[in-house]
Protein backbone atom coordinates (compact mmCIF):
# COMPACT_ATOMS: atom_id res chain seq x y z
CA UNK A 1 0.00 0.00 0.00
CA UNK A 2 2.79 2.18 0.56
CA UNK A 3 3.50 1.93 -3.09
CA UNK A 4 0.02 2.99 -3.92
CA UNK A 5 0.51 6.00 -1.83
CA UNK A 6 3.77 6.70 -3.42
CA UNK A 7 2.21 6.34 -6.82
CA UNK A 8 -0.62 8.51 -5.73
CA UNK A 9 1.81 11.13 -4.56
CA UNK A 10 3.63 10.91 -7.79
CA UNK A 11 0.40 11.22 -9.75
CA UNK A 12 -0.64 14.13 -7.67
CA UNK A 13 2.66 15.75 -8.08
CA UNK A 14 2.53 15.18 -11.82
CA UNK A 15 -0.97 16.62 -12.01
CA UNK A 16 0.03 19.57 -9.94
CA UNK A 17 3.02 20.14 -12.16
CA UNK A 18 0.81 20.03 -15.29
CA UNK A 19 -1.82 22.27 -13.61
CA UNK A 20 0.24 25.32 -14.34
CA UNK A 21 0.26 24.50 -18.07
CA UNK A 22 -3.19 23.84 -19.34
CA UNK A 23 -3.89 22.54 -22.83
CA UNK A 24 -4.37 25.33 -25.48
CA UNK A 25 -7.85 26.29 -26.80
CA UNK A 26 -8.85 23.54 -29.31
CA UNK A 27 -9.28 25.80 -32.39
CA UNK A 28 -5.75 27.07 -31.85
CA UNK A 29 -4.17 23.62 -31.62
CA UNK A 30 -1.98 22.88 -34.59
CA UNK A 31 -2.90 19.23 -34.66
CA UNK A 32 -6.67 19.90 -35.21
CA UNK A 33 -6.30 22.98 -37.49
CA UNK A 34 -6.64 21.14 -40.82
CA UNK A 35 -9.69 19.15 -39.73
CA UNK A 36 -11.29 22.36 -38.44
CA UNK A 37 -10.72 24.03 -41.83
CA UNK A 38 -12.39 21.10 -43.61
CA UNK A 39 -15.32 21.20 -41.16
CA UNK A 40 -15.64 24.97 -41.64
CA UNK A 41 -15.57 24.61 -45.43
CA UNK A 42 -18.24 21.87 -45.33
CA UNK A 43 -20.42 23.99 -43.00
CA UNK A 44 -19.97 27.10 -45.21
CA UNK A 45 -20.83 25.16 -48.40
CA UNK A 46 -23.89 23.61 -46.71
CA UNK A 47 -25.02 27.01 -45.43
CA UNK A 48 -24.43 28.56 -48.88
CA UNK A 49 -26.48 25.82 -50.56
CA UNK A 50 -29.32 26.16 -48.05
CA UNK A 51 -29.40 29.93 -48.36
CA UNK A 52 -29.07 30.01 -52.16
CA UNK A 53 -31.54 27.20 -52.87
CA UNK A 54 -34.16 27.74 -50.18
CA UNK A 55 -33.99 31.10 -48.42
CA UNK A 56 -33.00 33.48 -51.24
CA UNK A 57 -35.68 32.29 -53.71
CA UNK A 58 -38.32 32.70 -51.03
CA UNK A 59 -37.09 36.17 -50.09
CA UNK A 60 -36.78 37.09 -53.79
CA UNK A 61 -40.30 35.81 -54.42
CA UNK A 62 -41.64 37.84 -51.51
CA UNK A 63 -39.86 40.96 -52.75
CA UNK A 64 -41.05 40.37 -56.31
CA UNK A 65 -44.64 39.76 -55.14
CA UNK A 66 -44.50 42.90 -53.01
CA UNK A 67 -43.22 44.92 -55.97
CA UNK A 68 -46.04 43.55 -58.14
CA UNK A 69 -48.55 44.51 -55.44
CA UNK A 70 -47.08 48.01 -55.18
CA UNK A 71 -47.09 48.42 -58.97
CA UNK A 72 -50.67 47.16 -59.13
CA UNK A 73 -51.75 49.53 -56.35
CA UNK A 74 -50.03 52.46 -58.08
CA UNK A 75 -51.71 51.58 -61.39
CA UNK A 76 -55.10 51.29 -59.66
CA UNK A 77 -54.53 54.61 -57.89
CA UNK A 78 -53.59 56.28 -61.19
CA UNK A 79 -56.68 54.80 -62.85
CA UNK A 80 -58.91 56.01 -59.99
CA UNK A 81 -57.28 59.44 -60.14
CA UNK A 82 -58.02 59.60 -63.87
CA UNK A 83 -61.61 58.55 -63.25
CA UNK A 84 -62.02 61.12 -60.48
CA UNK A 85 -60.54 63.82 -62.74
CA UNK A 86 -62.98 62.82 -65.49
CA UNK A 87 -65.85 62.84 -62.99
CA UNK A 88 -64.77 66.28 -61.74
CA UNK A 89 -64.66 67.62 -65.31
CA UNK A 90 -68.10 66.14 -66.01
CA UNK A 91 -69.43 67.65 -62.76
CA UNK A 92 -68.01 71.07 -63.61
CA UNK A 93 -69.51 70.85 -67.11
CA UNK A 94 -72.90 69.90 -65.68
CA UNK A 95 -72.64 72.69 -63.13
CA UNK A 96 -71.85 75.23 -65.86
CA UNK A 97 -74.75 73.92 -67.96
CA UNK A 98 -77.06 74.13 -64.95
CA UNK A 99 -75.97 77.71 -64.28
CA UNK A 100 -76.60 78.60 -67.91
CA UNK A 101 -80.04 76.98 -67.78
CA UNK A 102 -80.82 78.77 -64.52
CA UNK A 103 -79.82 82.11 -66.01
CA UNK A 104 -81.93 81.40 -69.11
CA UNK A 105 -84.90 80.42 -66.96
CA UNK A 106 -84.40 83.55 -64.83
CA UNK A 107 -84.23 85.77 -67.93
CA UNK A 108 -87.31 84.08 -69.43
CA UNK A 109 -89.22 84.45 -66.17
CA UNK A 110 -88.20 88.12 -65.93
CA UNK A 111 -89.38 88.71 -69.50
CA UNK A 112 -92.69 86.95 -68.81
CA UNK A 113 -93.21 88.92 -65.59
CA UNK A 114 -92.29 92.19 -67.31
CA UNK A 115 -94.69 91.41 -70.18
CA UNK A 116 -97.44 90.47 -67.71
CA UNK A 117 -96.80 93.63 -65.67
CA UNK A 118 -96.84 95.74 -68.85
CA UNK A 119 -100.10 94.12 -69.99
CA UNK A 120 -101.63 94.65 -66.56
CA UNK A 121 -100.41 98.26 -66.53
CA UNK A 122 -101.99 98.88 -69.95
CA UNK A 123 -105.23 97.26 -68.83
CA UNK A 124 -105.23 99.37 -65.68
CA UNK A 125 -104.49 102.53 -67.67
CA UNK A 126 -107.37 101.72 -70.04
CA UNK A 127 -109.71 101.17 -67.11
CA UNK A 128 -108.54 104.38 -65.47
CA UNK A 129 -108.92 106.27 -68.77
CA UNK A 130 -112.46 104.90 -69.13
CA UNK A 131 -113.27 105.84 -65.51
CA UNK A 132 -111.71 109.28 -66.04
CA UNK A 133 -113.79 109.81 -69.19
CA UNK A 134 -116.92 108.68 -67.34
CA UNK A 135 -116.04 110.97 -64.42
CA UNK A 136 -115.49 113.91 -66.80
CA UNK A 137 -118.87 113.22 -68.43
CA UNK A 138 -120.48 113.02 -65.00
CA UNK A 139 -118.77 116.26 -63.97
CA UNK A 140 -119.87 117.98 -67.19
CA UNK A 141 -123.45 116.75 -66.72
CA UNK A 142 -123.38 117.80 -63.07
CA UNK A 143 -121.95 121.20 -64.07
CA UNK A 144 -124.58 121.63 -66.74
CA UNK A 145 -127.29 120.68 -64.28
CA UNK A 146 -125.77 122.96 -61.65
CA UNK A 147 -125.51 125.80 -64.13
CA UNK A 148 -129.12 125.22 -65.07
CA UNK A 149 -130.04 125.34 -61.42
CA UNK A 150 -127.87 128.43 -60.91
CA UNK A 151 -129.86 130.29 -63.60
CA UNK A 152 -133.09 129.27 -62.06
CA UNK A 153 -131.90 130.18 -58.57
CA UNK A 154 -130.35 133.43 -59.85
CA UNK A 155 -133.58 134.29 -61.71
CA UNK A 156 -135.68 133.61 -58.65
CA UNK A 157 -133.29 135.52 -56.38
CA UNK A 158 -133.19 138.49 -58.80
CA UNK A 159 -137.00 138.48 -59.08
CA UNK A 160 -137.30 138.42 -55.29
CA UNK A 161 -134.76 141.23 -54.90
CA UNK A 162 -136.47 143.42 -57.56
CA UNK A 163 -139.84 142.81 -55.99
CA UNK A 164 -138.52 143.68 -52.56
CA UNK A 165 -136.75 146.80 -53.72
CA UNK A 166 -139.16 148.07 -56.36
CA UNK A 167 -142.28 146.41 -55.15
CA UNK A 168 -143.08 145.41 -58.75
CA UNK A 169 -142.96 141.93 -60.30
CA UNK A 170 -140.22 142.05 -63.02
CA UNK A 171 -140.74 140.86 -66.58
CA UNK A 172 -139.45 137.29 -66.98
CA UNK A 173 -137.75 137.99 -70.36
CA UNK A 174 -135.92 141.00 -69.04
CA UNK A 175 -134.99 139.10 -65.92
CA UNK A 176 -133.59 136.13 -67.95
CA UNK A 177 -131.53 138.43 -70.21
CA UNK A 178 -130.10 140.26 -67.19
CA UNK A 179 -129.16 136.95 -65.48
CA UNK A 180 -127.56 135.63 -68.74
CA UNK A 181 -125.55 138.84 -69.13
CA UNK A 182 -124.41 138.61 -65.51
CA UNK A 183 -123.36 134.91 -65.83
CA UNK A 184 -121.41 135.45 -69.05
CA UNK A 185 -119.40 138.06 -67.31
Amino acid sequence: MAEGHGDAKGATAHTAADGGHKAPFPPFQKETFASQLVSLTIAFVALYLIVSKLALPRVGGVIEERQKTIDGDLAAAQKLKGESDDALKAYEAELAAARTRAQAIGAETREKLNAAAEAERKTLEERLSAKLADAEKTIAATRTAAMGNVRGIASEAAAAIVQQLAGVQPDSKALDSAVNASIKG
